[in-house]
Formats: structure tokens, sequence, C-alpha cells
């Protein structure tokens, strides 16, 4: 079981940054791919990033391309995305998952987070 805790969501405007951390529970956080999704109002939840366990394996949203970054430190159990040039469709909530796979970390997750808000105004 893993438990995770999102936070650093916010209101920014556009062409701002911001930087989500998602902190997780357990002795086993090394052993997890981990992902970031978001939701805005309407619209299905999709992937924005994901990382494999060693951080060697990166995939990102062709929205998030050049964008974002997402990051990993096993030590502190925390997974980051860094969000630069931030735009106002990028408004969502956004969510932390883990996964028992990379390939899952970012289509079906085993655990999410409660989800942090990111507003972009323009």
């Amino acid at each position: 079981q893993v438990h995770l805790v999102e936070s650093g969501g916010g209101l920014v405007q556009a062409g701002g940054s911001l930087r989500l951390s998602c902190a997780a529970s357990g002795r086993t956080f090394s052993s997890y791919a981990m992902g970031w999704f978001r939701q805005a109002p309407g619209k299905e939840r999709e992937s924005v990033a994901a990382i494999n366990w060693s951080g060697g394996s990166l995939y990102y949203a062709d929205s998030a391309k050049g964008r974002f970054t997402i990051s990993r430190d096993n030590a502190k159990n925390t997974v980051y995305l860094q969000m630069n040039s931030l735009k106002p469709e990028d408004t969502a909530v956004y969510y932390c998952a883990a996964a028992r796979s990379y390939s899952r970390s970012y289509s079906y997750p085993d655990y999410w987070g409660q989800g942090t808000q990111v507003t972009v105004s323009s």
C-alpha cells in the first residue's frame, strides 16, 4: 500500500512556474514507477508525465514536452513536477500516482493521491 500526498498547487499567471511535490509513505517507494496526471473541468483525466523507479526512463505527454520536468528523490520518498511557461489550458487538478510497472505509471496506475489544484490566469 502506498499513500500519496500532493502539494505545491496554486494560482499563477500565464508564463509563470510551479513545482508540485508528491510525498509517498512506505519503505518501498523506490520500487514504484510514478506519474502525474491532470483533470480539467469537464474533461477526462490525462497523463502528464511519468518516471521509472531509477529516473532513467521518462515519459511526457505532448502538452508537457519542453515545459514540464518530472523527477524523483528516492531518499525523500518524493516525486516532483516542475512546470514552466504555464498556460491557462494547464489549469486542472493534478494527481500523483504510483504504479508497480513503468508502463502503468502513465496509463493505469495502482495508487492515487487526492490531487492539488493548479490555476493559470491569463
